[in-house]
């Protein structure tokens, strides 16, 4: 009898505490290999789990499976710095006191330095910031081609050169990715302008898609070895770019491989059957049109959200491809915060700080300097006049998505007085804008009148003056959701530097911006610098390159032209840009950039490349290994670099090949390799840079392949696309 009591106390225990014990949560087995791992948490998740991870849950996150132990996925923008905190479900700042980052150059100086060693350290500067934040995605970096300079988002990208960005990207994903925080290169592909961004259709050809607009990212995931890829908003095709079956299906994860998530831009998805064939992962944003409605429940209603889950259900959609995506998601997972060996990242550190000085001091370009108008030694002159707004603006906020709330951002103006004294400043603002937004331009209240009086009135009594004018992050300048109206500055900034040098023609001009400016006072002006938005340490290190602590060393990542319409873009007229609002058509084609400017024979006012220095090099002798090659060879070519200077400084050279007798039109030349330099007075160097014959080939779009033609080919060893310093001849067998 006693026997049967216990049995049936067992029986009764057992039936209270199975539905507890179902209730808990079911932890993976860590021991297997990562494939068997996914395979397994896979198999244990309901159809509603999985679906639930494939979208979003609040601005920034994805949902997990709590059931299994599989924990949120949080991500952040900035390709330039952690960003700052939102509420839950919608765009209002969450105020947080402990979510101020550092604020790095923007990409368009850390592709100027030339220096992929320190994209490296970007990189992983700012993985470490993100990973100490709890993200397990940064949402950079962007690799876009520069393609018009009215474009709102350049000043994010890397420049005009797939070649130059495909070299300056790979070590930037690796330093991310060292913390076990994923990179996402966006945005994937084509979006080139911000206008008609939501609807665009982008018709290009074949090749100009595979030599221009894709290098960049085909480095990301076949060298990179990216773990996410975000989609952009305009079409190609007729289909959205974020689920379209060409791009993401055959190319990215087809042709290279991509085993990591494919997810939107915000609000870049479009079709339930779309995404869940075409490749999309993951999808973020969509019901706030990118900005604005942040209903909860419009989560559920994403398109691979609910109607995803009804269509598998009513057998309309395979649930296979769903499992396909919670696949990548679970790789992504183990990759980041389901990797227990992953570092735990840093915050503000000293050693971010001089990252983002170095970045910011390698990234200013000096191009113009009229009988040695800089550097400015202290005591060289009493009194300095700086005017214009961008001596004191704060311009890590603004622009859109990237903005940052930085711990500290030092204006050029405190550098400046740090570096000459304040009783050897005086300051102007000369100009002012309105507060940064998003969509419309705010006025700045004060009198414009007023502003250019004062501003006069101190360059007439100065000795010299610097004028920080350029461009800022309001809306239609440099700034996400559309783009410039034309080339010109704004607030009257030309019409202000001509009636400064009417009282005062020592004049030196510093530029902020991320894209090309027209130049009109340029003859007038005694010294010129394109800076950029250079972050926390803005001030020092424009003041260190004023005052000559720092030779500058950057290089244009893009050309500069004398008017707009020497642009290729723009060259064709509105249909190649901005089109239509419903197709814009790349008439330039594989001509973009230098290319477009030296194959068409239309000078530049800068070339790309071009950059000057405060010491001076010469270049000896160029040599090759050997005359001739055949396509699977590496071809090594070495010259003699000297600083025959003054002063310390850096060298990029740049190695450019052209095709003699090409079946197909060719640029006359393209950047295939380049070595930043550094020398001291005096020092005398070798430089070797080795160039795979793979590279010299073109997309032959007659035959859907790359092609390296036996030819004749000229190396050239220059110092921008105009300045060939060496020349040699190399032989291409069959």
């Amino acid at each position: 009898m006693k026997e049967k009591i216990n049995a049936l106390l067992a029986l009764l225990v057992w039936g209270v505490a199975f539905p507890l014990f179902a209730q808990l949560p079911v932890y993976l087995d860590d021991s297997m290999p990562v494939e068997e791992r996914i395979e397994d948490a896979l198999s244990r998740m309901t159809l509603e789990e999985k679906i639930a991870m494939c979208h979003a849950q609040s601005k920034f996150s994805t949902p997990g499976c709590p059931r299994l132990g599989i924990p949120e996925i949080w991500m952040s923008d900035g390709p330039h710095g952690v960003r700052m905190e939102f509420v839950w479900d919608d765009w209002t700042h969450a105020q947080w006191t402990n979510d101020s980052c550092t604020a790095y150059p923007a990409l368009t100086c850390l592709a100027a330095t030339f220096n992929p060693e320190l994209s490296y350290r970007y990189g992983k500067a700012l993985g470490e910031e993100a990973r100490y934040r709890g993200k397990d995605i940064i949402l950079g970096p962007g690799v876009n081609i520069y393609r018009t300079p009215l474009s709102g988002r350049n000043f994010e990208y890397m420049g005009e050169d797939p070649f130059l960005s495909s070299v300056m990207v790979v070590p930037y994903i690796r330093g991310v990715q060292e913390n076990g925080v994923a990179a996402c290169v966006k945005h994937f592909v084509l979006n080139n302008q911000e206008k008609y961004r939501n609807e665009i259709n982008v018709v290009v050809s074949d090749r100009a898609l595979n030599e221009i607009y894709l290098p960049a990212f085909k480095a990301a995931v076949m060298q990179g070895g990216v773990w996410a890829v975000m989609g952009s908003y305009n079409k190609y095709k007729g289909t959205y770019c974020s689920h379209n079956d060409t791009l993401i299906n055959q190319i990215l994860k087809g042709d290279w491989k991509f085993d990591g998530v494919m997810l939107t831009d915000w609000g870049s998805a479009h079709d339930t059957d779309e995404a869940a064939r075409n490749g999309l992962d993951l999808e973020m944003g969509t019901w706030t049109n990118g900005l604005t409605w942040g209903l909860s429940s419009a989560y559920d209603q994403y398109y691979l959200a609910r109607p995803f889950l009804e269509k598998i259900k009513r057998g309309e959609l395979s649930e296979s491809l769903l499992d396909e995506k919670i696949r990548r998601i679970l790789r992504l997972c183990f990759r980041t915060n389901m990797n227990r060996a992953r570092p735990f990242g840093r915050k503000l550190t000293d050693e971010h700080t001089a990252v983002a000085r170095k970045v910011a001091e390698e990234g200013i370009v000096l191009l113009k300097n009229e009988n040695e108008f800089f550097p400015i030694q202290p005591g060289r002159y009493k009194k300095i006049a700086v005017i214009g707004e961008n001596a004191v603006k704060k311009l890590t906020e603004g622009g859109g998505s990237s903005e940052l709330k930085a711990r500290r951002e030092v204006s050029p103006l405190q550098g400046l007085i740090e570096k000459y004294g304040k009783e050897n400043i005086v300051y102007s603002m000369g100009y002012a804008s309105g507060a940064p937004d998003y969509n419309r331009e705010l006025p700045s209240g004060l009198d414009a009148d007023s502003l250019v009086a004062s501003a006069v009135e101190v360059a007439k009594g100065a000795d010299v003056v610097l004028f920080f004018g350029g461009l800022n992050k309001n809306f239609r300048q440099d700034c996400e959701g559309d783009d410039r109206e034309s080339m010109d500055l704004p607030y009257g900034q030309n019409e202000l530097l001509d009636k400064i040098l009417q009282v005062n023609p020592n004049v030196g001009v510093i530029l902020i911006s991320g894209n090309a400016v027209s130049m009109p006072w340029l003859d007038r002006v005694k010294g010129l610098m394109q800076s950029w938005y250079l972050g926390s340490e803005a001030g020092w290190a424009t003041a260190r390159v004023i005052g000559g602590e720092v030779s500058p060393s950057g290089r244009l990542p893009f050309s500069i032209p004398r008017r707009l319409e020497d642009n290729s873009a723009h060259y064709f007229g509105a249909k190649s840009y901005p089109g239509d609002g419903k197709n814009v058509y790349y008439c330039d084609d594989i001509l973009v950039g230098y290319r477009w400017h030296d194959t068409r024979h239309i000078d530049p006012l800068f070339p790309f490349g071009y950059g000057l220095s405060y010491t001076r090099f010469e270049y000896g002798k160029a040599h090759v290994d050997r005359p001739a090659y055949a396509s699977c060879d590496t071809v090594q070519v070495e010259v003699e670099v000297a600083n025959v200077g003054d002063m310390d400084g850096a060298e990029t050279v740049q190695l450019y090949v052209s095709q003699q007798n090409p079946s197909l039109l060719r640029p006359v030349k393209e950047l295939k390799g380049f070595q930043k330099l550094f020398l001291r007075k005096g020092e005398k160097k070798w430089v070797t840079l080795n160039v795979p014959v793979q590279d010299f080939a073109f997309y032959d779009d007659r035959q859907a392949r790359w092609v390296v033609e036996p030819d004749r080919y000229k190396l050239q060893i220059a110092a921008s696309s105009r300045d060939v310093r060496q020349t040699v001849e190399v032989v291409v067998n069959p």
